[in-house]
């Protein structure tokens, strides 16, 4: 069963996550694969976009829409977690067993949001 905090949680914390893109922007462009360009824009770009979702998730008539944004960014980060898994200088020296259970958590995430596109 849903319950109202879920919701104000899961905002919350794309929110934070978000405003962190700005404050610490180094750790999430270390992390973007270099097959990617240009990863100081991809770094605003998300970090804006978990903002905003986040924003749009407290919202009645946007939260279907922000959830399924959630969703999109999710698996578009996923590259991300991948290249922080596979490459040392990305992982910042993380055990390489909790870098793996990153990679399943992007799924619990994905029906943590969809659980508000109904």
């Amino acid at each position: 069963m849903k319950q109202p905090w879920h919701l104000y949680l899961m905002a919350f914390l794309y929110i934070i996550a978000g405003f962190n893109h700005f404050r610490k922007p180094g750790m999430y462009i270390r992390i973007i694969p270099p097959v990617f360009k240009n990863p100081k824009l991809i770094n605003n770009l998300s970090g804006a976009a978990e903002i905003i979702l986040g924003c749009l998730l407290l919202l009645p008539f946007t939260k279907s829409f922000a959830a399924w944004g959630i969703i999109a960014l999710l698996i578009a980060i996923f590259p991300a977690n991948l290249y922080m898994y596979q490459n040392k200088k990305a992982s910042f020296n993380l055990p390489k067993w909790i870098l793996f259970i990153r990679l399943p958590l992007q799924i619990v995430l994905i029906f943590w949001a969809y659980q508000y596109t109904l």
